[in-house]
């Protein structure tokens, strides 16, 4: 054990829990309506408890027992074996389980922003459950578990560069929130708009230095790669902001405050295939890049394809994390036949699973609310509580 590693680690992974709660829960409760900020919050803190505890139960075993194949099995189910002595590299494997249990928290709490104000509370609990233990532990498996799509397996020895989740959290989070907005069909008032900008902010600001943790985490160890990741990070987040932001003003003759920080999520789902492998310029190219990629993929998804996607999960998330991993390929850091096909093998996973569970679940517990609910507020109908003494 290298005590300034695990130190660092320590650290990293309360940085990716904040990211969640309260950064994402923030971000996402700031875009809705008032009526049903308290739903949103409601739907990311469960969720963060319920896959905490099917993390221990079941999903670290799956994504990282034993190396290998489709998956890691049942052998560390339950920490089975794992003591305060066993080690994960230079780190105690129980640190490891924890840190990697962030990730497992905040991939399905992504998906929240594409069904909110309008979805059953018991369909958000069974889905994400379901949802975390056989599309994104299987996924994590392939890629970070040593897996068929790591080094050695499925396309040889350069295997599918993803530093920290351009496809095994962003990709299959964007998906999955586009099938289930497909599904689920548009809300009754889909053009109200953010009920609170400053919340907005406020949570995007949290995020952003959350992941600082995510990204610089996923070296393990405090070391120089982790120094970079955090630096390339941040730069992305920073041009992704401006560009979206002077791609507004241009397109609408103004720039917005919630523009400007979707643009620093964009910066931050892009750079973070890459953060272990390309330097400040490439960073500054693929976060001004994805500045004006993912506003014009909002674009189409909300007005041309009239998909209502609440919050702009796949377009923002789904389309960062997918360009961030062709990026790698573009720079050099990976094989084109991996990159790719690594997209194309977890795409067709997530979209294949979540239409089936989303099927599936709705067979047991209803997937949205009824009409009079949906018009009252999911605060005061579905959980009994309001956020604010107001009327809108």
């Amino acid at each position: 054990m290298n005590a300034a590693d695990t130190a660092f680690m320590l650290i990293a992974t309360a940085l990716v829990l904040f990211m969640t709660l309260p950064g994402l829960a923030l971000f996402y409760g700031g875009l809705v309506r008032a009526r049903n900020v308290l739903s949103v919050f409601m739907h990311c803190f469960a969720i963060a408890c319920l896959m905490s505890v099917l993390w221990f139960v079941a999903g670290y075993s799956i994504a990282f027992g034993s190396p290998g194949g489709w998956w890691g099995g049942f052998g560390k189910a339950f920490l089975n074996g794992v003591t305060a002595d066993s080690l994960t590299g230079t780190l105690p494997e129980v640190l490891f389980f924890a840190y990697q249990m962030t990730f497992a928290i905040i991939t399905p709490a992504l998906i929240v922003g594409a069904y909110v104000e309008r979805i059953g509370f018991g369909f958000v609990l069974l889905f994400s459950a379901l949802w975390m233990l056989v599309v994104y532990a299987p996924v994590a498996h392939w890629i970070w578990g040593g897996g068929m799509l790591a080094d050695g397996g499925l396309f040889g020895e350069t295997g599918v560069r993803d530093v920290a989740g351009g496809i095994v959290v962003h990709e299959t989070a964007g998906l999955a929130a586009l099938v289930i907005a497909v599904v689920l069909g548009p809300r009754r008032h889909r053009t109200t708009p953010p009920h609170q900008p400053g919340m907005v902010m406020i949570g995007a600001a949290m995020l952003w230095v959350g992941w600082f943790g995510f990204n610089s985490g996923s070296a393990l160890a405090a070391n120089g790669q982790a120094a970079m990741a955090l630096t390339v990070t941040h730069l992305s987040a920073a041009a992704a902001s401006l560009t979206w932001a002077l791609w507004e003003r241009i397109k609408f003759g103004r720039a917005s405050l919630v523009g400007l920080v979707t643009g620093t999520i964009a910066g931050l789902a892009s750079i973070t295939p890459a953060s272990g492998f390309v330097g400040p310029v490439e960073a500054l190219v693929i976060g001004g890049l994805a500045g004006v990629l993912c506003q014009e993929a909002v674009n189409l998804v909300r007005n041309k394809l009239r998909i209502d996607d609440t919050l702009d999960v796949f377009a923002v998330h789904g389309v960062g994390g997918i360009f961030g991993t062709v990026m790698v390929a573009v720079f050099g850091a990976g094989t084109w036949a991996a990159q790719l096909g690594g997209l194309a093998v977890v795409g067709l996973w997530t979209v294949g699973l979540t239409f089936a569970l989303v099927k599936l679940v709705a067979l047991v517990t209803p997937l949205r609310v009824d009409d009079e609910t949906e018009f009252n507020g999911l605060d005061l109908s579905v959980h009994g509580e309001r956020a604010y003494e107001l009327t809108s």
